[in-house]
């Protein structure tokens, strides 16, 4: 359970110079609060500029949060006062400089966060202070690489650093444009860094980096979660995927996300297996998307979902069996829907009949013109209520057979996953 401290830490006069002439600001207004007794000192999106001065928190932190801020340099001893970090979230910054002294003293820093930023280079030196390191990140930087960045490659590439750095590419050279740091041979980095002057090539081709071998950029198929995306690991692991215009669900989604959202996107489509690799999420957005269409294996592997935001989409109906990988599930948003109550709609009532711990809303019919803005629950049962009033009828004439009918009895067991279901004691077939 997240335990909030009322504190707000405001800012006083005083600061502390550093090299550049720059004051070490405190902290206009951030937040301290405990989660299994760590505290956490959250400065996100304050508009810091530089890393505030350790006094003021009411003990030492174990996490400090400074996503989203706009620092760019970061100096020699700047975390001064920090040593008993954990974890250190540095992204969506813009971060350009580190200076090979700046983590000095995190000597038990298990987690640095450093992507979104626009770092070009960065000293193996730089890394070595913090010999607790598990978890660095450092993807969506524009990384040289060139000579400078060879001994964080070459540590990068020690098999025992396996999640140090995993989607970090190299913007530049052209020949290495794309090519992750992890995968770089380092023999190339150090090459000669400009080509020999060559008289103007008569084709107009572009004789730059020629000292590369230029091979082509393996072809990329989905979009990368964790590129594609803003990663927070602290209080709980959530995958921020808002207005990044993504037409498909991004690929390798890590298996330890809480909450994923995926809101204010241009997916039409929600195709099988999307979030077989997602099996901890708890919630998940998937609200003002283009969607028209769920797999029927689409959410497989949800098993732990308990939260499902599908509103302001495009959806009619939903396929049969869609759902049954959702026995958690206790929240459903389905307005701002077209539903089309007509007979594919039943699947969905049906299902949320034999499930009454989920809570749903926005459930309106939108088509055909009579039934607008009716209730799709109350649609199926008049539904029902008619077929049953025809069949009784035809009884009367001998017309149909009740037993012929299904029960309710069995439609759960239809419904049910089959490793749920119960022995079958007979079988009867009917031969004509």
């Amino acid at each position: 359970m997240l335990k909030c401290i009322v504190l707000i830490i405001r800012v006083r006069g005083q600061g502390r110079q550093g090299r550049s002439g720059d004051s070490r600001h405190q902290v206009p207004e951030c937040s301290e609060y405990s989660d299994s007794e760590d505290l956490f000192v959250d400065c996100q999106g304050r508009k810091l500029s530089s890393i505030p001065i350790a006094l003021s928190w009411s003990r030492a932190p174990d996490h400090l949060l400074l996503a989203r801020n706009r620092i760019r340099v970061l100096h020699d001893g700047a975390f001064s006062g920090f040593e008993g970090l954990r974890s250190l979230d540095l992204q969506q910054n813009r971060i350009s400089v580190l200076e090979e002294g700046v983590f000095l003293g995190l000597i038990h820093l298990t987690t640095l966060l450093l992507q979104h930023n626009r770092l070009g280079t960065l000293s193996e030196e730089a890394l070595i202070p913090m010999p607790a390191l598990r978890y660095l990140r450092l993807h969506d930087n524009p990384w040289s690489c060139r000579c400078t960045l060879d001994s964080l490659v070459r540590t990068l590439q020690v098999p025992s650093n396996r999640n140090l750095g995993n989607h970090a590419r190299c913007a530049e050279p052209v020949g290495l444009r794309g090519r992750k740091l992890r995968q770089v041979d380092p023999e190339l980095l150090c090459l000669e860094l400009e080509p020999p002057s060559d008289p103007p090539d008569p084709q107009g081709e572009d004789q730059r980096d020629s000292t590369y071998p230029l091979q082509p950029i393996p072809i990329r198929g989905k979009p990368d979660a964790t590129t594609s995306c803003h990663t927070y690991l602290f209080p709980t692991p959530r995958l921020d995927c808002r207005s990044r215009d993504l037409a498909e669900v991004p690929a390798d989604i890590p298996g330890d996300m809480v909450h994923m959202d995926l809101s204010q996107n241009s997916l039409r489509r929600l195709k099988a297996r999307d979030f077989v690799e997602a099996r901890s999420l708890r919630s998940l957005n998937l609200s003002d998307n283009n969607l028209e269409d769920m797999d029927t294996a689409s959410l497989s592997g949800l098993l732990h979902l308990h939260e499902l935001d599908l509103s302001n989409n495009n959806l009619h109906f939903f396929h049969y069996g869609v759902l049954e990988d959702l026995y958690f599930l206790s929240l459903l948003r389905l307005g701002g829907n077209p539903w089309v109550c007509d007979y594919s709609i039943h699947y969905l009532v049906y299902w949320l009949r034999l499930h009454p711990g989920v809570t749903h809303s926005g459930l309106l019919c939108h088509s055909p013109p009579e039934l607008r803005g009716k209730s799709v629950e109350d649609y199926v049962h008049s539904y029902n209520r008619a077929c049953s009033q025809t069949e009784h009828s035809q009884t009367e004439y001998g017309q149909t057979d009740p037993e012929l009918w299904v029960t309710s009895m069995e439609l759960q067991e239809e419904m049910e996953p089959a490793h749920l279901r119960g022995p079958q004691k007979y079988h009867v077939t009917r031969l004509n």
